[in-house]
This record gives structure tokens, C-alpha cells and sequence, in this order.
């Protein structure tokens, strides 16, 4: 079994629970090749941390920018809590090297990767809430994930890409782009969806996320560049 104790060195953290710890890099994928570890994967607290995390940069954004408008805060917040920016920072703590996955999860080591350190980092959130408490969770978060605000606003890595194509095909086109979906693979717990942004019948480029949501946003930032728009 990995020694976790490495990695609370590394972020400073001693946990109560060190069960609440071991289940934060638990991916379902381990799990399934084996049943009788007596363990269980990481989703629920992954549900819980995507919710403490949001609250914690909520209360952030809205006391340190203070003059920032509604909509550019949320796009502040969004650019902070998406899975590029979560496994950036998983990266950093090198999450990888605790990573409690299958075999062939643990050959990928491209876009599937990065969604599964995100995740991790999520779930870690929410097992730090349980074990320690709101403040506990606010000062992870604080050290390891609000530095990077400054680097994306400075990038403009909060930059809605979706609204902005939009934008640009009515003033420059006149026309509303419209995306479907052009593949569908993966787990229902682990999708992976390429969707594709049309102008008219004509497709301008395509993206790759976990979620629609996300993919339409790479699709929509393909598009931009090959538009010539960003």
C-alpha cells in the first residue's frame, strides 16, 4: 500500500482519519480489479470538496476584489476551479505518485490523467472538511490554489470563451454558433465528450472535455484561434 505519510509531509497536513486520506486517491478503476482491498473510491468526497471548494473561492473573490462585477467574478472563479487549473495544482503536490488506480488507468498519462489529479484534488478538499473542519480546507485551498489568480487574470485565463465566439460570429458573421456532441466515450463516471462548434452547417473546430460544458469551451477556444478572434 502507498505511504501516505509522505504526502502529509509534503502539503503539512496530518490527518485524524488516515482512512479519509487513503480514499481521497482511491479512483474507481482500483476498485474494480480489487474488490477485496475494503476500500471505496473517491467520488462522494470529490462531490462534497467541488462544493467546499466553490464556497471557499466564492468568499475569496468577492472580499479581495471588491470593485469586480458579478459576472467577472464568477469567470474568475470558473477559470480557478476547472479541472486545467485543479490539475495544475495536483501536479505540483505530485499527486500522480499516490494515485490509487487500475492498471490501465495507470498506463494513461494524457487528458484522461488530468481529469483524475482534478478530481483528487477535490476529493482531498473534502476529506481535509471532514477530518478538519472548514478553516482546515480554506488554508489548503489558500496555499496551493489562490496564487494562481493573479498568473490567470494577468493570461486572462478566465476568459469565457463560449460567450466570446459568440460575440465575435454575431459582429463578425451574424450568426449564433451552435455545437453538438460528435463523440461520446468512457464510464458514466468518467466521460469523455468531443463536441464540435458550427457556424451554420459548417464546423469550425472541435474540443475535448469531461463534461459538454467543458468540451463546448474548448471547442469554443479552438475556434477562436483558428478564426483568428483571440
Amino acid at each position: 500500500m502507498i505511504d501516505f505519510s509522505k504526502f502529509e509531509e509534503k502539503v503539512g497536513i496530518s490527518f485524524k482519519d488516515k482512512g479519509l486520506l487513503t480514499q481521497a486517491f482511491v479512483h474507481r478503476s482500483y476498485i474494480n480489479e480489487n474488490k477485496d482491498a475494503g476500500l471505496d473510491h473517491n467520488e462522494r468526497l470529490e462531490f462534497l470538496g467541488d462544493a467546499v471548494l466553490e464556497l471557499i473561492t466564492t468568499e475569496h473573490l468577492f472580499s479581495v476584489y471588491k470593485q469586480k462585477p458579478e459576472g467577472e467574478l464568477t469567470s474568475y472563479r470558473a477559470a480557478l476551479v476547472n479541472a486545467q487549473t485543479l490539475s495544475q495544482v495536483g501536479t505540483n503536490l505530485g499527486i500522480n505518485d499516490f494515485l490509487l488506480l487500475s492498471r490501465g488507468e495507470a498506463k494513461d498519462t494524457g487528458r484522461a490523467r488530468q481529469y483524475i489529479i482534478a478530481n483528487t484534488i477535490e476529493a482531498l478538499i473534502g476529506a481535509l472538511y471532514l477530518d478538519q473542519g472548514y478553516e482546515s480546507a480554506q488554508k489548503f485551498v489558500t496555499s496551493h490554489i489562490f496564487p494562481l489568480i493573479e498568473e490567470l487574470i494577468e493570461q486572462k485565463g478566465f476568459v469565457d470563451s463560449k460567450s466570446l465566439f459568440q460575440e465575435k460570429a454575431q459582429e463578425e458573421d451574424g450568426i449564433t454558433p451552435s455545437y453538438k456532441v460528435i463523440k461520446e466515450s468512457g464510464p458514466d463516471h468518467d466521460k469523455d465528450f468531443v463536441v464540435g462548434v458550427f457556424l451554420n452547417d459548417k464546423k469550425i473546430a472541435s474540443g475535448e472535455g469531461s463534461s459538454k460544458q467543458s468540451a463546448e469551451q474548448d471547442a469554443a477556444k479552438n475556434a477562436l484561434v483558428k478564426k483568428g478572434w483571440s
